[in-house]
């Protein structure tokens, strides 16, 4: 019998009840899903699983996790000028331009608005820069499309290290990586950051682990 308060004529219609738990399931499988809808990108809420990850890693193997934060210089102007639709196409070649450039460790984010963060698994400071630098050229030398005509984009970079024996959250290793973006950007934009005393450190050999580690893909 079809209850009585189902406004359908299918037999098996769910109770309002049903209809509620089924809308919260669905909205909790939606929060874990780990992909950026727009760039493609993984999104925050992988990001901050996946640093809490490769800390623990550098604290159990001493292999450094680089990361590597990103902000788009002017976008904000730039939305205003182009409109929304062509703010969007901007994130997505963004995306696209950084992502050919990638490791297969390698983990980008979209972190939100026109923030983007890349972790760098088993990665010292200075080749942290040296990524860095190359996704800033490689973006700056690309031509986007737009619906208004072609653009040039750039972006303001902060780069760090997270190290074997520091006392350090993801949120705090975040927000160091940020301060950094902020002093690119009153550098005059279009720049990479980082603490020159920490590259000081001399660089070895990249050990077997860190060269097996390059084989093996990460998948959302």
């Amino acid at each position: 019998m079809k209850p009585s308060n189902c406004p359908h004529d299918h037999p098996d219609c769910p109770l309002p009840a049903d209809v509620e738990r089924l809308r919260r399931e669905l909205e909790a499988l939606r929060e874990l899903v780990s992909v950026d809808e727009l760039t493609g990108l993984f999104n925050f809420r992988f990001l901050k699983r996946a640093l809490a990850s490769e800390m623990e890693r550098t604290r159990r193997t001493g292999l450094s996790t680089g990361l590597v934060m990103v902000d788009l210089d002017h976008f904000k102007q730039g939305n205003d000028t182009h409109g929304h639709e062509n703010g969007n196409l901007a994130l997505q070649a963004a995306a696209r331009t950084w992502q050919t450039q990638m490791r297969k460790i390698d983990i980008p984010c979209r972190y939100g608005g026109e923030e983007f963060v890349i972790i760098l698994p088993n990665t010292r400071i200075q080749d942290a820069v040296h990524v860095a630098e190359r996704l800033r050229w490689e973006l700056a030398a690309t031509d986007v499309e737009l619906s208004t005509g072609t653009i040039r984009l750039t972006a303001s970079f902060g780069v760090d290290e997270y190290r074997e024996g520091e006392s350090l959250t993801p949120d705090a290793f975040i927000h160091r990586v940020d301060m950094f973006v902020l002093a690119a950007k009153n550098e005059g934009r279009n720049r990479v950051c980082y603490d020159r005393e920490r590259t000081a450190r001399p660089v070895t050999e990249v050990t077997a682990q860190e060269r097996a580690s390059l084989f093996r893909k990460r998948k959302p």
